[in-house]
């Protein structure tokens, strides 16, 4: 059993950083502006919030799959001013039973200068750290509105679907890649 759960890690490692050579630069500013037009058909304040944001982060494509053990994998940019000024990927390890596969994106806004600062220097972002992120699902889109934002870091989840529900941030890593 633990032969299959090393090998189980080493394959999805295998598998998500091959793929993270494949995006070029151009790829993935097409794919997150892509991304962020279909995020602003499906919420409408969602795209209030980005235009009062001081950045996006934007991860067109990010895909979690899992047998026993699971993990995470997506690259995207950070914009300002509609601008991409870096790159990033998001990783995430899980264990414990899982079965199966999906695709969803994220976006990200960070809504003060302080939280933004804090996102940039970092030396690899956890993501679900802290409490200090507000994350938007399917189940929570109703209730939120742009009135009753406090949170400096707000993100959204969904697919082409619309938002998604039953997802997280916790164990979320965020760092910067070279591109």
């Amino acid at each position: 059993m633990k032969f299959k759960s090393v090998l189980a890690i080493c394959l999805l490692m295998l598998a998500f950083t091959s793929a993270s050579f494949a995006a070029s630069k151009e790829e993935i500013d097409a794919k997150v502006h892509e991304a962020l037009d279909n995020f602003y058909k499906t919420s409408a304040a969602g795209k209030q919030l980005s235009e009062k944001a001081h950045a996006i982060l934007v991860f067109p494509s990010i895909v979690k799959a899992g047998f026993i053990v699971g993990g995470e994998y997506g690259e995207g940019a950070l914009l300002t001013n509609g601008n991409t000024e870096a790159y990033y990927n998001i990783i995430s390890a899980s264990f414990g039973y899982q079965l199966g596969a999906q695709m969803h994106s994220q976006v990200v806004l960070f809504m003060t200068q302080e939280a933004l600062e804090r996102f940039r220097y970092s030396n690899g972002w956890d993501a679900g750290f802290g409490g200090s992120i507000a994350v938007v699902t399917a189940g929570a889109s109703k209730e939120f509105t742009i009135d009753n934002v406090q949170e400096p870091v707000i993100a959204f989840i969904f697919s082409e679907k619309g938002l998604m529900g039953n997802l997280s941030l916790e164990g979320s890593k965020v760092s910067k890649i070279n591109k």
